[in-house]
C-alpha cells in the first residue's frame, strides 16, 4: 500500500478537520471562522461570505517578490469575489482562490505540503 499523505514541513499549520463550527489545526481546536497561515492561526470574525471584507485579509500578504495564494473557504457553498476585491488584496501581494471551506481546507495542506506560499481565510461550517 502506498502512503499518499502529505508531508507537512515542520513548523507549518496542518488543517486536520473543519466543521461543527470550527476547525482543528495543528492540534489545536479553534471555534468559529479562522485566518491561518503557514505558522499561526487566529480568529476571523466573519460568520458568512457577505460578511468579507479585504481589509482584515491584507494582513495576511506581505513583501515578498512572489506572492501569496490566498485561499478563501467560504462555507459549505461556493462564492466568488469580485474583481474589485481581488484587486485590492492582489495589491497586499495575494492572490485570491475562493472555493467551499472543505476545498479550501485540503487546498492549503496540498500547498503547504508542497512548500508553497500560502494562507486561508476559513469560514467556519456546521
Amino acid at each position: 500500500m502506498i502512503d499518499v499523505s502529505p508531508v507537512i514541513p515542520a513548523g507549518r499549520q496542518v488543517i486536520e478537520r473543519y466543521g461543527g463550527g470550527g476547525f482543528r489545526i495543528s492540534g489545536v481546536r479553534y471555534e468559529g471562522s479562522v485566518l491561518v497561515r503557514p505558522d499561526a492561526t487566529k480568529a476571523w470574525s466573519a460568520p458568512d461570505w457577505a460578511s468579507v471584507t479585504a481589509a482584515p485579509l491584507v494582513e495576511l500578504g506581505d513583501d515578498a517578490s512572489e506572492p501569496t495564494v490566498l485561499l478563501i473557504g467560504t462555507g459549505a457553498e461556493q462564492f466568488f469575489s469580485s474583481k474589485a476585491f481581488r484587486a485590492e488584496l492582489r495589491a497586499a501581494g495575494l492572490v485570491v482562490e475562493t472555493m467551499n471551506t472543505g476545498a479550501a481546507c485540503r487546498t492549503f495542506n496540498v500547498l503547504t505540503a508542497e512548500g508553497r506560499r500560502v494562507a486561508a481565510a476559513l469560514i467556519a461550517t456546521a
